[in-house]
C-alpha cells in the first residue's frame, strides 16, 4: 500500500512539473531580429550571375540530385517547380535508383533516371547539378556522382544543407561558400580553408554555387534561370511565382538560435495536449513550389504531424508533370484540421501565407521558430500583414 502510495505521488508530481513546465517556458519578448538587409551592388550581382552562366550547351542540361531515403521537400519541389515553370533547360531528377524518393517530412515523388542511366545518357556530363538537403548528406555514392559531374565540368549548385553533401564531395575547400546557418559552424570546423560568405543568400567560387537555409531555393533558382536566359525571362518568371527581387541579399545576423527559440521550442514539445495531425490535400495539377512551402511550414512547428492526403493513396502528376505520390488515401486516417490545396497563384508567398495562418492558429513564437529554421526573414508585423 506504501509502494502505491509513493508511486501515486510521484506521477502527480510528475504530471504536475510536465503541466508547469511550458507556463514557465512561455517566451516573454519577440525573438526574431528585425534587421535590415543591405542592397547587393549591381556589379558584384552581375559577376554572380556571370559565374553560373552555362558552361557547355546552348540549352543546358540541369540535373536534380535526390537521395532515395530522405530529400528536403522545399529544397527539391521549388528547385524542380522555378526550373521547369521557366522551361529554359532541359530537367531530370535523378537518384541513386530509378524507385521513389522519399521527401521529408511528407510524400514521395519518383525520379526520372538513375544516376548510372543518366551518366550512359549524357557521358560528358550535365551542365548544372542541383543538389538539395539529404539526409544524412555523407552518402558516398551520390557524393562521388557529384564529384564526377563536378569534374567533368557541370557547376554544383546546392540548396540549403546540400552543402553537407558538397563537404563529403570534396567541394567547399578553399571556397567562399554558405549553407544553412545551423550548419555554418559544422562547415567551416571541417573546412578551415573554406571561406564563410556571410550576409549573401547565395555565392558562386568556380563552378560551385551554394545557398543558405531552405527558402534561398526561391532566389538561387531564380538566378539560375537568369544566367541561363537573361533578364527579361527571369523577370517573367519571378512575376508569375510571386517574387520581386532575387539577387543575394541577406542578413545572417538574423538567423540564430536564441533562448526564447529554445524555450519555445521545449514548450512545443512537451505540450502534447496542442500536438495535432494536419492533412494537406494533393491532387493533379498541384504547384510544386506552393506545396513543398506548405508541407515544409506545418511539419517545423514542433506541434503538427503532416500527412498528405490524395484520392486513394493514388501518384498523380504536378503542374509541371512530376510523379507524387501521398502519405495517405483521403479518408482513411483522422485529421485534426484538412488545409485548403496549396494555391498556386504566387506559389512563392505560400510561406507568407502559412506563417501568418500558423502565428494565427499556434501563436507567433511558433511561426518564428518556422521562419528561422527555413531561413527566411519575417516578423510579427508580417504575419498582420498576411492577414489583412
Amino acid at each position: 500500500m506504501r509502494k502505491r502510495t509513493i508511486l501515486l505521488s510521484l506521477g502527480t508530481v510528475a504530471l504536475l512539473v510536465l503541466i508547469a513546465v511550458p507556463f514557465a517556458l512561455a517566451p516573454r519578448q519577440a525573438t526574431t531580429k528585425a534587421l535590415p538587409m543591405i542592397a547587393i551592388d549591381s556589379s558584384e550581382q552581375a559577376q554572380t550571375i556571370d559565374a553560373m552562366r552555362p558552361p557547355k550547351r546552348e540549352r543546358p542540361v540541369i540535373a536534380i540530385a535526390t537521395f532515395n531515403k530522405a530529400t528536403e521537400v522545399t529544397d527539391f519541389l521549388v528547385a524542380y517547380g522555378v526550373l521547369k515553370r521557366a522551361d529554359v533547360a532541359d530537367v531530370t531528377v535523378v537518384a541513386e535508383r530509378a524507385e521513389p524518393v522519399q521527401l521529408y517530412a511528407s510524400l514521395s515523388i519518383q525520379p526520372g533516371s538513375s544516376m548510372h542511366a543518366f551518366d550512359a545518357r549524357y557521358p560528358d556530363g550535365a551542365d548544372y547539378v542541383v543538389v538539395p538537403a539529404m539526409d544524412p548528406g555523407t552518402d558516398p555514392f551520390v557524393a562521388g556522382w557529384i564529384a564526377a559531374q563536378h569534374r567533368k565540368g557541370a557547376k554544383i549548385v546546392s540548396i540549403c544543407n546540400g552543402s553537407r553533401m558538397l563537404s563529403t564531395a570534396g567541394l567547399l575547400d578553399g571556397r567562399r561558400a554558405t549553407g544553412h546557418w545551423s550548419a555554418i559552424p559544422e562547415l567551416t570546423k571541417k573546412h578551415p580553408r573554406m571561406q564563410w560568405a556571410q550576409d549573401r543568400r547565395y555565392v558562386a567560387d568556380n563552378g560551385v554555387i551554394t545557398s543558405t537555409g531552405i527558402t534561398a531555393s526561391i532566389p538561387v533558382m531564380l538566378a539560375l534561370v537568369e544566367a541561363i536566359a537573361g533578364r527579361d525571362v527571369v523577370a517573367r518568371v519571378a512575376k508569375a511565382v510571386g517574387v520581386e527581387t532575387w539577387d543575394a541579399r541577406h542578413r545572417s545576423a538574423a538567423f540564430e538560435l536564441t533562448n526564447e527559440h529554445r524555450k519555445t521550442f521545449v514548450r512545443n514539445k512537451l505540450t502534447l495536449w496542442r500536438h495535432e495531425t494536419v492533412g494537406v490535400p494533393i491532387a493533379g495539377g498541384v504547384d510544386e513550389i506552393a506545396l513543398g512551402l506548405t508541407v515544409d511550414a506545418y511539419s517545423r512547428t514542433e506541434l503538427t504531424r503532416v500527412i498528405t492526403l490524395g484520392h486513394n493513396g493514388e501518384a498523380v502528376r504536378s503542374r509541371h508533370g512530376l510523379v507524387i505520390r501521398p502519405d495517405r488515401a483521403t479518408g482513411s486516417v483522422t485529421v485534426d484540421d484538412m488545409l485548403p490545396l496549396p494555391s498556386p497563384d504566387a506559389p512563392a508567398k505560400t510561406i507568407e501565407r502559412e506563417l501568418a495562418r500558423i502565428a494565427s492558429r499556434y501563436d507567433r513564437p511558433t511561426a518564428e521558430i518556422v521562419a528561422l529554421v527555413m531561413e527566411y526573414p519575417w516578423t510579427a508585423d508580417d504575419a498582420r500583414m498576411a492577414l489583412r
